[in-house]
């Protein structure tokens, strides 16, 4: 076959979408990873201080600052490679002040929502987390950190 066969032709042209399908697996698994980790900072520090008595939607927000600020940390340089700079910064603290509201708002919905039962701070943490980490790995991905 010549250099320019069909097959090697095909090869080339399917290798940068293999490219971009491995990049993003990648992203998916350290974004979920890293997520994980900050999932666990933000919960610890919201059942830590609902256990100091301290108001649920009060505890539930110091939670995801705690959260929020692991998971860019990490995200920043590990997930998506990001250069930093005033720009980067502020477009994340801009998503994360529009996820504070989603997740904060999806968590008081939900308690609201829910009956009393035992497991009602877990849902809502679950349903409210799940919510803004969707959001947060779009927008990052496509908008923030997009190289």
């Amino acid at each position: 076959m010549t250099s320019g066969s069909k097959p090697e032709r095909r090869l080339r042209l399917a290798a940068p979408q293999l490219q971009a399908r491995s990049r993003l697996s990648t992203q998916l698994t350290r974004f979920v990873l890293v997520g994980g980790v900050a999932a666990v900072v933000d919960y610890s520090s919201y059942q830590g201080l609902l256990a100091a008595g301290l108001w649920v939607h009060l505890a539930k927000a110091l939670g995801f600052i705690a959260g929020t600020t692991t998971a860019y940390l990490i995200n920043r340089r590990w997930t998506f490679q990001g250069r930093g700079g005033r720009g980067e910064f502020a477009s994340v603290m801009a998503l994360y002040g529009i996820t504070f509201v989603v997740q904060v708002g999806m968590n008081a919905a939900m308690l609201a929502l829910l009956p009393p039962i035992r497991g009602e701070i877990t849902c809502a943490f679950v349903v409210a987390q799940g919510t803004a980490t969707c959001i947060n790995f779009i927008v990052q991905r496509t908008v923030i950190f997009r190289n």
